[in-house]
């Protein structure tokens, strides 16, 4: 019989080395929400991001996490939870501690909990923020022996001058784009192009989510990524014939219950799939090993783009990404 839970929650701040710059501005640290449950004897956290693209603030999900405590105390567990809250950020945090303190009740590791197979070391994507041309170019340089760069576009102008000189900096590398939102059709074709010459293999979220009815007819050279077009699996059926893959984030789909399902659902329906981040600590990185082990793209990079990460945070080697330790998570 196990205790009753206890919930406690706080909002973290965790400074990134220079700025993180994306079609929709710049920020200089990762502000995280952390959820920690007890039992009296175990205890599992979660991280989350609360993401401003949604109406999403650290206090409202400070305050979404304590309206839900005394439900916890009642005995709620993972599936209570899915129907109790919406997807987002504070449902990832709740969702993702409950998986870690069923693991270290168990013993056992949340990917054996999940019915995985034992997660291994996983290439990551590296993130070139949006800057000048030049700028970018000096970024991609330092990292041109990575094997996988992922290249922040989507400004009104100057994006194809952009990827032809990351392109120049980095020869070797496999090239990614997202462009957050930030091109219209009007543009579409010259970036598309553009990306093309220069070898980019997936573009992500070219148009506002909005406005993405246009892919459908749209010559995609390259295949095309959802992600702020993408949600949960309820999302997923309008999405056919606009996008060739989706971007599965925990904090969007609202924990790693949700993820898997999305996961299994997007490939019946011919989706390939991308695991992403948002900037955050290898908390938030954790579970998202686990998700992405099937996955055609690993976008996991946010401790890399932080001063510092957790004492205890995931090993990374290079652009190897390995699985958390139990002193993390799961």
């Amino acid at each position: 019989m196990h205790m009753p839970l206890s919930l406690s929650a706080r909002v973290e701040r965790w400074p990134i080395a220079g700025s993180f710059s994306i079609s929709r501005g710049a920020k200089t640290e990762a502000v995280v929400v952390v959820a920690e449950l007890t039992d009296g004897r175990f205890k599992g956290r979660g991280e989350c991001v609360p993401y401003a693209r949604y109406g999403e603030t650290p206090a409202g999900v400070m305050q979404a996490l304590g309206s839900i405590g005394h439900r916890l105390a009642l005995g709620m567990d993972r599936a209570a939870l899915q129907r109790a809250m919406p997807p987002g950020a504070a449902r990832n945090a709740l969702d993702c501690a409950l998986w870690d303190l069923e693991a270290k009740r168990a013993g056992r590791n949340a990917s054996e909990l999940a019915g995985l197979p034992p997660p291994r070391a996983l290439t990551t994507a590296y993130t070139i923020s949006l800057a000048a041309a030049e700028t970018m170019a000096e970024a991609a340089a330092r990292a041109a022996a990575r094997p996988l760069l992922k290249v922040k576009l989507g400004a009104a102008t100057g994006d194809p001058e952009r990827i032809r000189a990351v392109r120049r900096a980095a020869p070797s590398a496999e090239l990614i784009v997202d462009a957050n939102e930030g091109w219209t059709a009007a543009n579409l074709a010259e970036n598309f192009k553009a990306c093309a010459d220069a070898g980019v293999t997936l573009i992500e979220q070219p148009l506002p989510a909005g406005d993405d009815a246009a892919l459908a007819a749209a010559q995609r050279p390259i295949p095309v990524c959802a992600d702020e077009s993408v949600h949960d699996r309820a999302s997923l059926a309008a999405l056919s014939g606009r996008y060739d893959a989706v971007n599965i984030k925990l904090d969007k789909a609202g924990g790693l219950t949700e993820a898997l399902a999305m996961a299994a659902e997007a490939e019946r329906l011919g989706f390939g799939l991308m695991v992403g981040c948002m900037v955050s600590t290898s908390l938030a990185m954790a579970p998202a090993v686990l998700l992405a082990q099937g996955a055609r793209v690993a976008d996991l990079d946010g401790p890399l783009l932080l001063v510092k990460d957790r004492a205890d945070g995931l090993r990374y080697e290079g652009s190897l990404v390995y699985p958390p330790s139990p002193d993390l998570w799961g």
